[in-house]
């Protein structure tokens, strides 16, 4: 059985200046009558100033005042509380924003060196000054331009650099600081000042991915974890939320033993009378690779829902696309055809260059673990350099957990195929070296036994940021055979998901996770989901598509000099998965503003991508070649016929991309789990990546959307949602029974009822039907005899609807 505080569903809100509490408690009408039971907040403690999404927290012990305030919140939650409703919050234990100034701890840190009470909360190599990379240029060239400058401030002098950064001095200089030799004085403090550049080669503490102003914490220290941890401890036990989301919980040293410490000190907490007993509901960021399953022994509740997004999306397309897609990106690439390659190349190069610093500290600790055993003699640091950069070109997953308290048989199953993975790549004669290195990773090998955890625990907070930064991050912006199967948690290399497989899924989510979130919008996707729901109907019209395309490559050809067709080819998938509801050549304003949303994807997606520029090399050349494209496909003027043409095949495939967007919505609903509904994906989810999937939401219009009845994705959320709130106990713990479909179309429909307590909702939904809308059959005929094993047909369940959901008294045979 569930929890009280286990929401029935729940609503995400990212919060920052222009965004807060009171903003928020203005729309809990709004949110109860759409039939949420949670508001799930983006991280409320204190970020950085002006922060637009919280992880960049400088103070985890108070709430962010730029929000309004612990006064502000705890009006919100009482206006949630008289509605029956509760919130969960974004928590962050992994870093701080240190950028700035507005770290307090960090500040202590930089003036008092190792003897900072809070040296011990930052993950920081003590064997040298704390690396500062915030100059623009090298530390002599920035003094002579005089960037640098000593100021005073409440009695206290500070180092200022560029006006934007203030660095706190050693107490033992503030007598002589306004005096001093200023080179004379950086000189002597505890920190070393240089170019941002150095930072890949040179940091010597561990950073949140390649973001040099968050610093990694050390929350498995008891007294970084009750400092960082005691406000939310505080808000749970006096019932202000009713639980949490865990931010990339595969950075800290021990996620399982962290998510068990959580849940323990959470749920000894007694709650006031009045809020929801507990336990406390705990999900986890956790990216799941293919066939990864999560250990069912950490205390949470599950994942935040990326591994939902993946699968639901992949049933979306249709395998038929897969090699013609595939074998049209190559052609116009001239890249490879499949996704393995983009991956190798990305993870070298960034293990190579971004993590350069991390990965020789990884080195210098296993070197270290060597030579604390004689069975290691031998053992060389070439040898070990070697085996460690090789395992991680292919490790198929964010990390593994080395203990038998987390996963054992997962980790060595990953082991074995990282083993077959890596063959091909280690030197002739040093597969020991790399079995060694395994073998730690599983502690079973030799040697110290503090000095292989110190060992293990590098490698791990180096293979997670790798497989984010440069599959994610790099890989996903450079493989362009069809970009909605191109975001996080997802498998580029898979273009779709089976039926049987999707029920073998959720099967296992009501056995395992029935409490899991399920998403399909998030504040990290690189594109919404209903931009993705109408690319995957290119995956069931690869040649219609081709077509397409070549006469788009035509059109664009006076704009397109000097641009590589990789690029133009995402261009052309983006501007179509984008597209805007109803946008026409006539609306001149809208396709301006339209073109600037591109522009600025545009630019993120060739910098990430770092193959023509970069964040740290920009080829502003390149990229004005790039918007000056984009701009003219979508200036009337000068493209008509392209955007004629756009704009029809747009309309062509709409209706198949609107089942889509409703089997998508029909499914997070309906199948176990806690749907969540990003901020304004209510209604059409047309974003890009951030901070395009941040705009400002439109909430009046959405409130009479949802009064009105008027929009059919919003109308059947709420629709779904009030089911869930009539039939809890059926949503929460009903089982998941897949219903047989029988005829020619049986592929293409997906039926499976939810049943507990002699109740069931059954739910129908088209897949992958494009041919309703587009070709020659009928779409009354479409259906022809296909039927559910109960002998219902779907031409009668469906008619031209896409979706059907009903309750049923008892389930039938």
């Amino acid at each position: 059985m569930t929890s009280p505080t286990t929401p029935r569903a729940t609503y995400r809100f990212q919060f920052h200046k222009d965004f807060t509490f009171a903003d928020a408690e203005a729309l809990v009408p709004y949110l109860d009558d759409l039939g949420i039971s949670h508001l799930y907040a983006s991280p409320i403690t204190t970020a950085r100033s002006g922060s637009t999404h919280g992880y960049d927290v400088v103070d985890p012990t108070r709430i962010n005042p730029e929000l309004g305030g612990e006064d502000a919140f705890r009006s919100l939650v009482a206006a949630l509380r008289t509605r029956d409703m509760g919130i969960i919050i974004d928590i962050v234990p992994n870093h701080m924003g240190v950028a700035g100034g507005e770290n307090a701890w960090w500040n202590d840190v930089l003036k008092h060196g190792e003897a900072s009470e809070f040296a011990r909360y930052f993950d920081i190599h003590w064997r040298e000054k704390l690396v500062l990379p915030i100059l623009g240029a090298p530390l002599a060239e920035t003094l002579a331009s005089g960037a640098l400058k000593v100021e005073q401030n409440d009695g206290r002098y500070f180092l200022e650099a560029y006006g934007e950064h203030r660095l706190p001095l050693r107490d033992e200089d503030q007598t002589t600081a306004a005096t001093d030799d200023i080179a004379a004085l950086i000189n002597r403090q505890h920190y070393r000042l240089a170019s941002w550049r150095v930072a890949n080669d040179e940091l010597n503490w561990r950073r949140f991915f390649t973001i040099n102003d968050l610093a990694g914490l050390r929350a498995e220290d008891p007294i970084v974890f009750d400092a960082t941890h005691a406000l939310y401890f505080r808000l749970y036990a006096e019932g202000l939320i009713d639980g949490v989301r865990v931010d990339h919980v595969d950075g800290l040293t021990d996620p399982a033993g962290y998510c068990r410490q959580l849940r323990a000190r959470l749920d000894a907490m007694d709650r006031p009378a009045g809020a929801p007993p507990g336990p406390a509901y705990i999900v986890i960021e956790k990216i799941l690779a293919h066939g990864e399953p999560l250990s069912t022994n950490w205390g949470v509740d599950g994942t935040s829902g990326y591994d939902f997004m993946q699968q639901v999306t992949a049933l979306l397309h249709a395998p038929g696309g897969a090699v013609p897609l595939a074998k049209f990106w190559a052609d116009i690439s001239g890249r490879s055809a499949d996704f393995a390659p983009e991956e190798l190349r990305a993870r070298q190069e960034l293990l190579a260059w971004q993590f350069d610093a991390q990965h020789r500290r990884c080195v210098e600790a296993f070197v270290a673990l060597a030579r604390s055993t004689p069975e290691c003699d031998g053992l060389t640091t070439g040898m070990l350099h070697r085996a460690i950069e090789r395992l991680l070109w292919v490790f198929p997953v964010y990390r593994t957990y080395r203990t038998g308290e987390a996963a054992p048989l997962t980790d060595a199953r990953i082991r074995d195929t990282v083993r077959q993975r890596v063959a091909p790549f280690v030197p002739p004669g040093e597969g020991a070296v790399v079995d060694r290195v395994l073998d730690w990773l599983a502690g079973e090998g030799p040697g110290n036994v503090a000095l292989a955890a110190e060992a293990v625990r590098k490698f791990q907070q180096l293979s997670a940021p790798i497989a984010a930064k440069a599959v994610e991050d790099t890989a996903f912006y450079r493989y362009g055979r069809l970009l909605s199967r191109n975001d996080v948690g997802f498998d580029a290399a898979r273009m779709s998901l089976d039926i049987d497989a999707f029920h073998a899924a959720m099967i296992e989510r009501a056995r395992d996770w029935p409490s899991a979130m399920l998403a399909t919008a998030t504040h990290d996707h690189k594109r919404g989901e209903d931009v993705r729901a109408r690319l995957a109907v290119v995956s069931e019209l690869p040649d219609l598509w081709r077509s397409r395309v070549e006469h788009w490559f035509e059109l664009a050809a006076p704009y397109a000099d000097g641009v590589d067709p990789a690029d133009t080819y995402m261009l052309f998938q983006t501007l179509f998965g984008a597209w805007p509801t109803n946008l026409r050549a006539s609306n001149g304003e809208a396709l301006s503003e339209y073109a600037e949303r591109i522009v600025a994807w545009q630019e993120k997606a060739l910098r990430e991508a770092k193959l023509r520029s970069s964040w740290e090399a920009p080829d502003e050349a390149y990229e004005t070649r790039c918007h000056d494209l984009a701009r003219a496909l979508l200036d009337a003027d000068r493209s008509a016929v392209f955007l004629g043409d756009i704009t029809a095949f747009v309309d062509l495939v709409e209706p198949a991309a609107k089942a889509n967007s409703l089997a998508q919505v029909a499914l997070r609903y309906t199948v176990p789990g806690v749907p969540d509904l990003y901020q304004g994906t209510e209604t059409a989810d047309l974003s890009l990546v951030d901070p395009d999937n941040r705009r400002p939401v439109d909430y009046a219009a959405r409130w009479e959307m949802l009064a009105t009845a008027s929009d059919p994705k919003a109308t059947l959320i709420a629709r779904l949602l009030a089911l869930r709130r009539q039939y809890p106990a059926l949503f929460a713990d009903g089982s998941y029974e897949p219903i047989a479909v029988t005829g020619p179309r049986a592929e293409h429909i997906i039926a499976f009822n939810r049943v507990h307590d002699g109740m069931a909702v059954r739910c129908v939904t088209a897949l992958r039907s494009v041919g309703r809308y587009v070709g020659e059959v009928d779409a009354s005929d479409w259906w022809a005899d296909t039927a559910l094993s109960s002998g219902e047909t779907i031409a009668d369940l469906l008619g031209t609807s896409a979706v059907s959901v009903v309750v049923l008294d008892a389930v039938a045979g």
